[in-house]
Formats: C-alpha cells, structure tokens, sequence
C-alpha cells in the first residue's frame, strides 16, 4: 500500500512536477502526428497512447492544485509552461481527429479554448524583460487552437471554425511578435532546453498555416486567390523562419554542449517534432514534394532526441525516488 499513500516517493515526486513537465505531452503528440503522416502508424499510435496517458496524470494533477491549492496554483499559471495545458490539448485533439475521433478532438478544443483566456491573462500579466523560451508558450498555445480548429472545420465541413482558426492564427504571429522582444536572446547559448521554442511557436504557426490551405474545398469554399495567395505566401515564410531558428540553434548546441537532463528539454523535443510535422504538412499544402524528404529526416532527429530525453526523464525519476523513499 505505500506505493498508494499520499505520502508515497512516487506520489511526492510527481507533484513536483512544474507547469513545464507539459512540454513532454507536447512533444510526445507532435511525434504522434509526425509518424502519422509518414505512414507509421503503428508507432504512432504507441506515441499517442503515452502522450495521452502523461496528459491524464498531469490533468489530474492540474485540477488537484485547482481543488487543494489554490495559491500554489495560481501562482503556477501565471508562469509561461502553464499554457502547455492548452498546447498540449490541441496536438492530442489533432491526432484523435486524424483517427476519425471527432468527438474527442472536439472536447479537447473545447476544453483548451476554455483554459486560453484565462491561462494567457495570468501569463501575460507576468511577462518581464529578458524572459526564456517559454515566453513563445502564448503563440504555441494559440496556434494550436488555430491547428485544431482548421482542422475540425475540414473534417466536418464548418466554416465559421476555420474563420475562427484564422483570426488565432493571426492573432498567434501578434503574439510571436510580442514575446520576440522579451525574449532574452543570451538564451540560446545559455537556456536549458526552452530557448528551442523560439523556432518551434513558428513550427506550430507553419503547420497552422498549411491546415487552413488544406481546409478549403470545392465543398468548403474559404478564400479567394487573394486570400489564398497571401495565407501560402504566410506559412512558407514561416516555415524557411522555423528551420533557419532549427539551424541557429542546433548550432548553438553544439558550439554550447548542454547535455545534463532538464525538464525543458521536452521543450527542445517539441520544437524539433514541430518542424518536421510542420515541414511534412506544408510539403502537402503548397505541393512542394521534395520537402517531404528532409521532413522525415527531421523526423528521425526528433525520435531520437525524445529517446535522449525519455532516457534521462526515467533517471532522473529513479534518482529523485530514492533519495525520497524510505531508508
């Protein structure tokens, strides 16, 4: 029973986990979407299945702090990572409706639409100057609204939602913007993982892009030429944007070895996830099929880095156990 007590290593571990740890969920669904658009669903799926059941423990540790804790909860959204809540929920949605899960990916938006505006008040209201990569949260988590609801509106044939995805997905870029001049640009040679978020909200905002292209129909009239030509124009630039942060950044990596694990290095995974979900997405938007190829590569670079992290996660895990349990 003392894996069960309130009091148990285990259970004091877990709650210390900070808002950040949703980063882990984030990157754990982007890799799901990824391997879904390169056709390995079964690993996919195995991605899907973890990424889900991390966003269920985190989800009940959430509303816990909500139900307990109220000060220790608010102070916590009022910090960057809390709007992994919200990231986090639009990327499981996403692949729920690859799935043919409707319904499901409809109440994870539902449920994320309903944390946005009260996380990014709390989060906005504690923005400073110099701040880490996290500050870039407010445009993932607002792009990701955007990503989820254009991709609703083209299964299920709802303009008003793909309207609604691109006024976020405009109003994602304000906020890219925003976050651009508080961003303490000393992090890339000196942050710990969350610097990478930089490159991977323009991911996030790419693959936006790319799903409000792929909504319009002959069923679903969106956009004119115009209108068309401009939302193209929009996400490639987002995109060349996105993998030259990837270039200046994996640079920095190795100009700068960070290798010790931190919980924000699932906010270097995401990014990297991003990228390729995002290169692999507007390959097929645009019809450029060559990109499709250093999309997968971008890929495998992202598996590999979610294994590095898993790695030092489980470790980090067991040390922090042992140094809790009883002696």
């Amino acid at each position: 029973m003392a894996g069960t007590s309130p009091h148990s290593p285990l259970r004091v571990w877990w709650t210390q986990r900070p808002p950040a740890a949703g980063a882990a969920v984030l990157a754990t669904g982007i890799l799901s979407v990824g391997l879904h658009l390169t056709g390995y669903e079964t690993l996919s799926r195995i991605a899907l299945v973890i990424g889900c059941l991390a966003w269920l423990g985190l989800a009940a540790e959430f509303a816990v702090r909500l139900l307990r804790e109220r000060a220790r909860w608010a102070a916590e959204a009022g910090t960057p990572g809390a709007l992994t809540a919200v990231a986090a929920s639009t990327v499981l949605g996403t692949r729920f409706s690859a799935l043919g899960r409707q319904s499901l990916a409809e109440a994870l938006l539902a449920l994320a639409a309903l944390l946005w505006p009260v996380l990014i008040v709390f989060v906005v209201r504690h923005w400073t100057r110099r701040m880490p990569g996290g500050v870039f949260l407010g445009c993932v988590a607002t792009e990701g609204l955007a990503v989820l609801g254009a991709t609703l509106a083209a299964a299920e044939s709802a303009a008003w939602l793909a309207h609604t995805a691109l006024v976020l997905f405009w109003l994602g870029l304000v906020l890219y913007g925003v976050a651009l001049c508080r961003f303490d640009p000393r992090q890339v040679l000196e942050g710990h993982g969350d610097h990478w978020i930089a490159g991977g909200a323009l991911g996030i905002s790419a693959l936006a892009g790319a799903r409000l292209i792929a909504a319009d129909s002959a069923r679903l009239y969106l956009w004119n030429d115009d209108d068309l030509g401009v939302l193209r124009a929009v996400t490639v630039m987002l995109l060349v944007l996105d993998l030259a942060w990837y270039a200046v950044l994996l640079g920095a990596e190795c100009v700068r070895p960070r290798p010790r694990y931190d919980v924000r290095r699932w906010a270097t995974v995401f990014p990297m996830g991003m990228s390729a979900a995002a290169t692999l997405s507007v390959a097929a938007a645009v019809d450029v099929s060559w990109l499709k190829v250093p999309g997968e590569v971008l890929l495998w670079i992202a598996v590999a880095a979610w294994s590095a992290v898993a790695v030092g996660a489980v470790a980090e895990a067991r040390a922090a156990l042992r140094s809790t349990g009883p002696r």
